[in-house]
């Protein structure tokens, strides 16, 4: 199926590794050029941006923290400036500290909540002036957003946040810009994988009807999707890819 991506240019951030590097590359394969975004994970960046490259299309890195205003809206600003605009934005950045409720600092709290809530807004705000007529937007939030979660409620938090922000920001930016939302359930990525040492054994057998942890290619394929004309008549929308997490 053609997307109808080719020749469109997106930034990703959080691309260096997880849902958001399976996103930059399967961006790639569709025919778009992508901005690798990243905040760390250099390595992870680069290895993503060779993928990007080896499906044919232009790539560039973009370090910034998406918890810093000020850095994010430089970064935009230089990219925008470098490129002309943006057709396509994917929020992929995020953090997760696991820390049962009642161990909770306010400094943890902030810095979860910064990252994971401030950080898509940072960059969606200063992105605005570069997103070109008929851009799409495409948030990542969590299967907790809407379950809570007794040992990262910080995290939950934030992403119940997102996805208010993503309707927000799509009531505000219609019909020139779609803006929508993919709540992941736990795949098989970094942050996913450091989760899940930290629940049940039996988590996916009693809690999931897939019975298995999702692959970071399966939730990129819905972001993917959503980005593209294919979902042309969806605006404000959350996508739960969760493997059944809210029907157990």
């Amino acid at each position: 199926m053609d997307l109808g991506l080719e020749g469109k240019l997106a930034l990703v951030t959080g691309a260096s590794s997880g849902i958001g590097a399976a996103t930059a590359e399967l961006l790639a394969q569709e025919g778009a050029d992508v901005v690798v975004g990243y905040h760390r994970n250099q390595k992870g960046a680069a290895d993503a941006e060779r993928r990007v490259l080896a499906a044919g299309r232009r790539a560039w890195l973009s370090r910034m923290d998406v918890a810093d205003a000020a850095a994010v809206a430089r970064e935009m600003a230089r990219i925008g400036g470098e490129l002309g605009g943006l057709d396509l934005l994917v929020l992929c950045a995020g953090r997760n500290v696991i820390t049962p409720l009642p161990e909770l600092t306010a400094d943890e709290w902030h810095e979860v909540v910064d990252v994971n809530l401030h950080g898509p807004f940072h960059v969606l705000h200063a992105a605005l002036p570069w997103l070109r007529d008929g851009a799409s937007v495409v948030t990542v939030a969590s299967v907790a957003a809407h379950t809570g979660a007794p040992h990262h409620a910080h995290y939950a938090a934030a992403k119940a946040g997102v996805v208010n922000l993503t309707k927000s920001a799509a009531r505000a930016l219609a019909p020139r810009v779609r803006v929508n939302c993919v709540a992941p359930g736990i795949a098989q990525t970094p942050m996913g994988e450091a989760t899940v040492e930290e629940l049940a054994p039996d988590y996916a057998a009693t809690k999931l009807l897939a019975q298995r942890f999702a692959a970071a290619e399966e939730i990129a394929r819905v972001i993917v999707f959503l980005l593209s004309p294919a979902a042309g008549f969806v605006f404000g929308a959350t996508v739960d890819v969760n493997g059944g997490r809210l029907l157990r």
